[in-house]
């Protein structure tokens, strides 16, 4: 076995771990890298997708300047997908023709985090023979390209140890992309075990009004069009009870409900969050597959609340959404509530 995992520090050529900075002094308020998604009062689904690491300025401060983004939660976040596979490994699924794709991820991703954060991570290969350094973890670890037993629990799952994003491979064939891998520990009402083996197109089937305006036709025609190395995103958004980043079909049972306590909680602005997701889609250079990343922020209404031109907007949006798109994101029950209290309701 290749493997070595070598204590913070023990080399002598490489990342000085002991000048690695503490991201709660760097980031000492998430509000400010929020991607907030609304750009106007009304809000209806489109493709919406747009370059990679483009920045974009808001009222707060600015997002979208990088692939990988790493914050004040990283560790915590890492922590808790590792115990979200403990108690339900399904949320780990690699079809074996998708083996490859796992080890192009990952030697697309770990370079790209090095290149973003110079100062406390460091990627070298030669050949099929690499180095990874990462001092937020004190790693410091030899692998080899295609060698499995190489990487601790296998490509995918050490990918989604480094990174807070959840990840989605999709495989190209007979004309259309299908979700063949993936690991999905904070999925919004989804579920990554039930969706494996499924088409694109199959997988949209429920969302209302996009298959009337071809809304996921001509997303699905654009990805099948991404040339290898081209990297895209676009963001979407619903709603959550709480901090809670795990809310699958699987743990429905546990925070279903507050769906319903909520509405009359006078916590309500603490414990409801604007649920953004930054999904970043990457035709992969070597297999050709297409890299989905999803990296989800969390704000309670309280935190937009401070920036003012975020919870008018909000407020206008909760309060003109459709019924059936309220109903599908699931936040039908509590969106007036919501919409109340932003507009400056008690």
């Amino acid at each position: 076995m290749n493997v070595e995992m070598q204590s913070a520090g023990s080399s002598t050529d490489e990342i000085d771990f002991q000048e690695v900075p503490t991201f709660e002094s760097e980031v000492p308020n998430r509000i400010s890298g929020f991607p907030f998604p609304f750009r106007d009062d009304v809000y209806r689904y489109s493709t919406n997708v747009e370059p990679a690491l483009q920045l974009v300025q808001t009222e707060a401060g600015s997002w979208g300047d990088r692939i990988i983004d790493i914050d004040s939660n990283y560790l915590e976040e890492l922590n808790l997908r590792e115990t979200v596979l403990r108690l339900d490994p399904t949320r780990l699924q690699v079809m074996s023709h998708m083996r490859p794709a796992a080890w192009d991820a990952i030697t697309t991703v770990l370079p790209q985090m090095a290149a973003t954060y110079p100062d406390i991570m460091k990627f070298e290969r030669q050949g099929n023979q690499c180095r990874w350094q990462n001092g937020l973890q004190d790693i410091d670890l030899e692998f080899t390209v295609g060698a499995d037993e190489t990487l601790p629990e296998g490509p995918l799952h050490f990918l989604g140890s480094q990174i807070q994003d959840d990840i989605v491979l999709m495989d190209q064939r007979e004309g259309s992309l299908w979700l063949d891998a993936g690991l999905v520990t904070f999925a919004a009402d989804w579920s990554v075990g039930f969706d494996v083996g499924m088409r694109f197109l199959e997988i949209h089937g429920p969302v209302p009004r996009v298959h009337e305006e071809r809304i996921i036709t001509r997303a699905h025609q654009f990805l099948l069009r991404l040339q290898p190395g081209e990297q895209y995103r676009r963001t979407n958004w619903t709603m959550t009870v709480d901090r809670r980043l795990d809310t699958s079909t699987e743990t429905y049972p546990e925070w279903g409900k507050d769906r319903t306590l909520v509405v009359d909680d006078p916590t309500l602005p603490d414990r409801l969050h604007l649920r953004v997701e930054v999904q970043h889609l990457i035709k992969l250079p070597a297999t050709g597959a297409l890299l989905f990343l999803v990296r989800t922020y969390l704000a309670s209404l309280r935190e937009i609340a401070t920036v003012p031109e975020w919870r008018t907007r909000l407020g206008k949006v909760l309060e003109e959404l459709p019924s059936d798109m309220a109903e599908y994101k699931g936040i039908d029950r509590y969106r007036n509530a919501a919409a109340h209290w932003l507009q400056g309701g008690d």
